[in-house]
């Protein structure tokens, strides 16, 4: 029997990508859905008519979007086995969820994460602050608790029941570090699987912009540093 599997996608103006992600998410996810994080667009209609859940969440970050995504599925009757979680703006592969997932399936992995792959990654894909920021990030969680990840990419799976053991917390930039910090922490399985990545649609909210590269930098980094000397 198939695990049941959900997937998340926080989605700020994403009018452009949104019905190209949905559309190529493959068939083995019972639900798709859309977090419109205050969008001003038409990202809320165009996830609609291509089949997604839609909600809004008014509170601006990526985190709040997360969190309301889990929010309408612990309302629901019966719980998924496995989340995950993409980001609405195209630069990922939505049919390699199945890669992604295959892990977990089976190999009983907890938590695996979307390593993008520099021998995969179309050039320009990702800006110098995303490229320096993961490298700094990942080569702290190794100094610091031996951990062996090398991105903090987006594009995740996780166990439903161990992404409840967590209990995330951050409402912004801090989340996907939070994730594999506290997964780390509680000693979860978990791998890496290499994915390939693309130039986005549109214009990035975070790395697009220096005071959003800053912001995310500080976040991530004052998680590592909390987890360390805590």
């Amino acid at each position: 029997m198939n695990p049941l599997i959900k997937v998340i996608i926080p989605a700020f103006n994403e009018e452009d990508s949104i019905g190209h992600v949905i559309s190529e998410i493959p068939e083995v996810v019972s639900e798709i859905i859309v977090v419109s994080n205050n969008s001003t667009d038409n990202t809320e209609a165009v996830a609609k008519k291509a089949g997604a859940t839609v909600l809004r969440e008014e509170r601006m970050g990526y985190g709040y979007a997360c969190l309301k995504g889990l929010s309408h599925i612990a309302s629901q009757k019966t719980a998924p086995e496995i989340i995950v979680f993409l980001d609405g703006d195209y630069s990922d592969y939505p049919e390699e969820l199945l890669k992604i997932i295959d892990p977990i399936v089976h190999q009983d992995i907890d938590m695996v994460i979307g390593a993008r792959d520099k021998k995969l990654r179309e050039s320009g894909s990702m800006t110098i602050p995303q490229i320096f920021g993961n490298w700094l990030a990942t080569s702290l969680m190794r100094l610091f608790f031996g951990a062996k990840f090398t991105d903090l990419g987006p594009f995740r799976a996780i166990k439903y029941d161990k992404l409840l053991e967590l209990n995330m917390q951050d409402k912004t930039y801090g989340w996907t570090v939070e994730m594999q910090l506290k997964a780390i922490k509680k000693q979860f399985s978990y791998t890496e699987v290499p994915v390939r990545y693309k130039k986005r649609i549109g214009v990035s909210k975070v790395s697009g912009t220096i005071k959003g590269a800053i912001f995310a930098g500080v976040k991530i980094l004052s998680w590592i540093f909390k987890y360390s000397f805590a």
